[in-house]
């Protein structure tokens, strides 16, 4: 068993306008284009991947076979989406590491900061399995983020269909910079488990998101303020993906499950999104 010591990586990422466009229009998957301007909620994750990734490696390095990485979990709270033209810079912690019979669950946390007044705007948690890692002694905590929000009431739940295809997960893809083989490539896929490709459970959230913004937020995705889930199955291809929005009676948690014909791929999502200020919108949506 060996001891680590967290890394505390930091990296600083320039935000183009086109990464913030290309990546909304790549999360909007047969939906109309989004409010000019505008960037996704879940782009913060694309920002924090990298580094986690990073990390992962590392914490992973000396283990004597292979680990495969199972994303469990994320958690992202938002004070505004990422923006176009900013500097974003990204800083980790791992909060804990668990021993599991399967290998090690991991707790990552990762805060974005930016914008000519650097100070944080977003805070994510990553909930995963390395499986296969061995070596790694439990340390922390790896619970996920703060509770969400309690729901006020009920109002109309709301159903969205989509079929995800192969040429939309390879633009997600390169969109995100997520290029794993197993979202793009029939036999790493297959060698990996998986009956063919895969889309990426992000994408997936991505547009659970991108519905719930449409349906409750105006087109406003500077509303977002969170937004969370866990991943039960993986999406593939031409399969029927089913979003179930299920808002509060204010419209302020909306609840989300993504299913196939198979049952359930991402369970116990949540959304919040900050009242309306106006006819427009938010203050900054309205620019």
């Amino acid at each position: 068993m060996t001891t680590f010591t967290p890394p505390a990586p930091v990296r600083t990422v320039a935000v183009a306008e086109s990464d913030v466009t290309g990546f909304r229009a790549a999360a909007r998957c047969g939906l109309p284009p989004a409010r000019a301007g505008q960037g996704s909620p879940v782009h913060a994750f694309v920002l924090a991947h990298t580094v986690a990734e990073q990390t992962v490696r590392e914490l992973t390095a000396a283990e004597p076979g292979p680990v495969s990485v199972v994303h469990l979990g994320q958690d992202i709270r938002l004070a505004r989406p990422v923006r176009a033209g900013e500097q974003v810079t990204v800083a980790l912690e791992v909060r804990g590491v668990r021993r599991e019979p399967r290998g090690a669950r991991i707790a990552l946390c990762v805060r974005l900061t930016g914008g000519q007044e650097r100070e944080p705007f977003a805070e994510l948690v990553t909930s995963a399995l390395l499986v296969g890692a061995t070596g790694l002694e439990s340390f922390g905590d790896v619970a996920g983020g703060p509770a969400v929000p309690a729901a006020k009431g009920v109002g109309v739940a709301q159903t969205a269909h989509h079929e995800l295809t192969a040429g939309w997960i390879r633009a997600y893809a390169h969109a995100s910079g997520d290029l794993n083989a197993i979202h793009l490539d029939e036999e790493a896929a297959r060698g990996a488990g998986f009956d063919g490709v895969i889309a990426h459970g992000m994408s997936v959230v991505a547009l659970a998101v991108e519905e719930a913004v449409d349906r409750f937020a105006g087109g406003d995705s500077t509303r977002v303020r969170g937004l969370g889930c866990r991943f039960s199955a993986p999406v593939a291809p031409g399969v029927p993906l089913e979003i179930s929005l299920q808002p509060d009676e204010a419209g302020e948690v909306v609840r989300f499950t993504c299913r196939t014909p198979k049952g359930a791929a991402v369970k116990s999502g949540w959304i919040v999104l900050a009242p309306q200020d106006g006819p427009q919108g938010t203050g900054e949506g309205a620019r």
